[in-house]
């Protein structure tokens, strides 16, 4: 009877897979694999539940990040990340309250937040980004950079 559950939890861990494509549950079908196979070869209940388990955590945790990457290899990669770091000037007076600012970042325009609220940067200003969030840029002041 426990090969039968075990092929039940497999099916709808795969069915789960086929309308996510997320290679999540793909793991713990093959777990449950192991485990279906566990039990017709007699081994006890919780011998099978712990090998379902070990063999889907190990699964998850070792193979999915090279699966991911194999599966999806053409991720586009912005130069948003080159961003962070560069040191920009404050065009427009930079106040999250208001919700105003702007800094010119490599002779683009960006709308600017500080990365706290209570901090006020005045046009003429210079700043780093921090990070950038959608199309914002997300700064702090450069007296405020710790090298």
């Amino acid at each position: 009877m426990a090969v039968y559950i075990w092929l039940g939890i497999m099916v709808v861990l795969l069915l789960i897979e086929a309308v996510s494509v997320g290679l999540f549950t793909i793991w713990f079908a093959i777990g449950a694999l192991a485990a279906l196979i566990a039990s017709a070869l007699g081994m006890g209940v919780l011998g099978q539940i712990t090998l379902f388990f070990l063999i889907s955590l190990a699964l998850l945790f070792f193979t999915r990040p090279i699966a991911v990457n194999y599966i999806n290899p053409h991720r586009i990669r912005t130069n948003y990340e080159d961003l962070v770091d560069k040191v920009v000037k404050i065009t427009e007076c930079v106040d999250n309250r208001k919700s105003t600012g702007t800094a010119v970042l490599n002779g683009q325009e960006w709308t600017a937040r500080m990365q706290e609220d209570d901090l006020i940067l005045p046009a003429g200003e210079m700043a780093k980004v921090a990070a950038i969030e959608g199309v914002k840029l997300i700064l702090v002041p450069v007296k405020n950079i710790v090298e």
